[in-house]
């Protein structure tokens, strides 16, 4: 017998992985996992700042513009006016204001420079104006406008806003150039003297409300320029003891702030507007009542296109509609903080993150109101509330931002790639990213060896 020769065992192919590169680059997982991959690598790329910036601006002003509509028709019948009166007069803004959010995002950066001084020095002279008798118009009790003839009036504190980010941004870059802004007197002289101005002119009008939004922009510059902690926390303290004293010396102000999470009118309907506002927002439910369909702005909630537009919207489009402002209002901050942090010129950052503070800033404080959570104000909501001497800056400093977002390296490089219609996928494009917006301040030698 001959003994059989074992039979050799198969040799075991190794199954290929799932990630393994094919001829067309990593192969994506399926499912819920393969679905954040996918939007985890749309949001990085390098145009979503400049999408979210451009798309959630016009999508605020548009249904801004849709909510000044059905809010003020209302109010303009019962003033003798034409029910689309308030509206095309917000319409005609709009129109203006994106004419310079157009010219405003084709500025190179050197000229919105070249702006700041002359933007700030007209500002403070018109703020002075709005004091001289028959040139100023009081309203609702605060002096801060300035009559143009007609309907038509001006608010010049709306432009101190946009003034103080181009003047400080320009001053910080400036001084970081120099290295001066390691110390103290450079970081704050002449930033807080000119602010002070500021905030004493608008003041004098009694608008404690843009003096609050200027004051954020301000705090907002300071962290961006690397403050010291106990130079922050000292300022801060500073703005927080003159804005109690401010609150404490008036009794409208004392009311106000009484309000806050009032479920009643009070005595003397003190907290009225803040409970109706409250009133409309609970009762338009998850999709509201309907556009159009509002039963508070029959006289019952005061300025309904104006501070209190966000009541109208939750009434009429419901939790589904206040949550859509919030996302957007959301996503155009998180967009600023994004160019903010990811540029490399000083300029840039200072002035994209003063603006972002600015429009979060005013939108939390006037969404706070209206919720009961913060007291009543008297600021617009950004780009949404009725008020050309508010949309026409704010719509310029949108501009800004998406000249900030065009003008990244990588943001470049995937605009000229789409112009030459040649896609570029998978590709990261070189630089520098910083891991914050705040400035990389030096510790200075001590002088020992």
């Amino acid at each position: 017998m001959t003994a059989r020769s074992p039979k050799a065992a198969p040799a075991r192919v190794p199954r290929r992985p799932a990630t393994l590169r094919g001829p067309r680059g990593p192969r994506t997982p399926g499912g819920p996992r393969g679905l954040l991959v996918r939007v985890q690598r749309a949001w990085d790329r390098p145009l979503t700042a400049y999408y979210l910036i451009l798309g959630g601006s016009l999508l605020i002003t548009v249904l801004g513009l849709v909510m000044v509509y059905s809010a003020s028709q209302i109010k303009a019948l019962q003033s003798g006016l034409a029910p689309s009166f308030f509206f095309r007069k917000q319409l005609l803004a709009a129109v203006l204001g994106g004419g310079l959010l157009l010219a405003a995002s084709r500025m190179p950066v050197r000229l919105h420079r070249a702006l700041a001084y002359p933007l700030l020095a007209g500002s403070v002279f018109l703020m002075c104006l709005v004091q001289i008798p028959g040139i100023g118009v009081a309203v609702n009790g605060n002096q801060n406008w300035i009559n143009l003839g007609g309907p038509f009036q001006m608010q010049p504190s709306e432009f101190g806003k946009l003034a103080l980010v181009l003047w400080g941004a320009d001053l910080l870059a400036r001084k970081q150039d120099k290295r001066l802004l390691a110390q103290w007197k450079h970081l704050l002289v002449p930033l807080i003297p000119v602010a002070f101005l500021l905030l004493g002119l608008i003041m004098l009008g009694g608008d404690m409300g843009t003096a609050i939004i200027l004051t954020a922009i301000l705090f907002g510059l300071l962290w961006l320029a690397g403050a010291p902690t106990r130079l922050f926390a000292g300022v801060l303290g500073a703005a927080a003891l003159i804005g109690a004293l401010l609150i404490k010396t008036s009794a409208n102000r004392m009311s106000r702030l009484a309000c806050i999470g009032a479920t009643d009118p009070g005595p003397g309907d003190q907290c009225w507007q803040a409970v109706h506002g409250i009133y409309a927002l609970a009762s338009g439910g998850f999709f509201g009542s309907g556009l159009g369909a509002s039963m508070e702005k029959w006289g019952e909630l005061p300025e309904p296109h104006t501070d209190f537009i966000f009541a109208i919207t939750g009434e009429e489009l419901g939790l589904a509609g206040t949550l859509s402002v919030l996302a957007l209002f959301a996503a155009l901050g998180y967009a600023g903080i994004r160019v903010a942090g990811r540029t490399e010129d000083p300029f840039v950052r200072y002035a994209a993150g003063g603006v972002t503070t600015w429009i979060t800033a005013q939108a939390v404080i006037n969404i706070g109101a209206v919720l009961g959570l913060l007291p009543i104000a008297g600021v617009p909501l950004p780009l949404f509330s009725y008020g050309g001497s508010a949309l026409l800056p704010t719509m310029f400093a949108i501009g800004l931002l998406i000249a900030f977002a065009r003008d990244e390296p990588a943001a470049r490089a995937a605009l000229t790639a789409r112009s030459k219609r040649k896609p570029v996928f998978g590709r990261r494009a070189a630089g520098v990213r910083w891991k914050t917006m705040r400035r990389r301040v030096k510790k200075r030698p001590s002088g020992e060896r």
